[in-house]
């Protein structure tokens, strides 16, 4: 175990609400915000979406930012969770640190708010740049009351937030830095939308995460970061240990574009590889944090995957999906959350609307929330196209 990060600090907005405690309650209480579109403006409004339900404006207000600036919508989401993170964490103004974020959409929706002009009118050539996702990213570094001396952006999709995270822990293995805030974030756009809409992969309805009748995914939106250290480095200054990244790994099975391949295989050497890291075995996983996304495709081809590094010993099992909406590249920021207040609450929330198991599947989901049962190590997963599997173990500070 003599690689685990410690985690000091966590953010996150999402449909669930703004902040730890608020994203806690709705947990618990079994709200679930997956409803039609309300904030952007699409002949798609009738799909549920896990949207965060605050407009640009109050957004703007949120984050303190000027509203004459223009900023992407995935920044300001990442401006709210990364403070949010840094103020957890007791970090002091002026402390050097590396931000890494997951993101794909980046500053898409400025483009097409402003897409017709930008051939028109000289004084919207410049926000062409806002596209970029390192762009994005700039902005929640310059906005943060730390020393931000190195940004990077991931890129991969689903897993992208969770990969972020990994080489987050990497760079303080590496001795580069002290202190890493990683994390993602992304926003609901017209072309994100209809991107998945046309794959035939969106559910009319909420969501319903591996039962035998799903019909595929909400999407979502939001940001999550979590602030990393070395344990030694948050002794010295004295800060409180949230929960222990204990181990990561990431396999990519290059089976097709977007789907998984049907025996999981690269799902299965992503968390055989994270367990490797945190030189734990199968049995030692209480709670996984599934993918989930309540398609055909993926919640079976995980299934399997579970099955195959569990057998009959499935630890339990579970999607928050179907509170927060599949929020892409941010997805695995938010799940990483999720299952640090899940450890140190003690708490495993239920898989919402399930009712018929997959007969392909030898498991059931979570039913009803769970409270009072021990986390030692939970593992949380992020399948992107392209087959670039991610999976994350989080561990209890008192696995030391």
């Amino acid at each position: 175990m003599h690689r685990q990060i410690a985690i000091t600090g966590a953010g996150i907005i999402s449909a669930l609400g703004v902040g730890l405690e608020q994203t806690y309650r709705h947990l618990v209480d079994g709200i679930c915000p997956i409803a039609p579109l309300k904030h952007l403006s699409t002949s798609h409004s009738d799909l549920p979406c896990g949207e965060v339900d605050l407009s640009d404006s109050q957004l703007y207000d949120l984050c303190r930012e000027d509203k004459g600036r223009v900023i992407s919508r995935s920044s300001l989401l990442g401006i709210v969770a990364a403070r949010q993170a840094e103020e957890d964490a007791g970090l002091i103004p002026g402390t050097r640190v590396a931000l890494i974020s997951g993101t794909t959409v980046g500053g898409m929706d400025i483009t097409e708010r402003y897409f017709k002009e930008f051939g028109k009118n000289p004084d919207f050539s410049q926000l062409i740049r806002l596209h970029l996702n390192g762009v994005s990213t700039d902005f929640i570094a310059d906005a943060l009351s730390c020393d931000v001396a190195y940004t990077d952006v991931i890129s991969t999709a689903c897993s992208a937030a969770a990969n972020a995270i990994a080489f987050g822990a990497e760079l303080i293995l590496s001795g580069e830095y002290d202190i890493v805030i990683a994390g993602g974030t992304e926003c609901l756009t017209k072309y994100h939308l209809n991107g998945f809409n046309s794959l035939m992969i969106l559910d009319s309805n909420p969501c319903r995460p591996f039962d035998a009748s799903r019909k595929g995914l909400n999407l979502g939106e939001g940001a999550a970061f979590i602030v990393m250290e070395s344990k030694k480095h948050a002794d010295m200054r004295g800060a409180r240990v949230r929960a222990l990244l204990s181990g990561w790994g990431n396999a990519c099975d290059a089976y097709h574009q977007t789907a998984s391949s049907p025996d999981g295989r690269g799902a299965l050497a992503a968390m055989q590889a994270a367990l490797d890291v945190a030189g734990l075995s199968p049995s030692d996983i209480d709670y996984v944090n599934a993918h989930g996304t309540g398609t055909e495709n993926n919640d079976l081809s995980e299934g399997v995957a579970l099955m195959t590094l569990f057998g009959d010993k499935m630890p339990y099992v579970g999607s928050t999906k179907c509170f927060t909406g599949h929020a892409t590249s941010a997805a695995g920021a938010l799940e990483a959350v999720i299952s640090i207040l899940c450890i140190q609450n003690r708490f495993i929330p239920a898989n919402l609307r399930f009712e018929t198991k997959d007969p392909g599947l030898n498991f059931c989901p979570v039913t009803e929330n769970l409270k009072d049962v021990q986390l030692r190590h939970v593992m949380s997963n992020s399948f992107g196209f392209g087959g670039n599997d991610s999976s994350l173990i989080f561990s209890s500070a008192c696995s030391i």
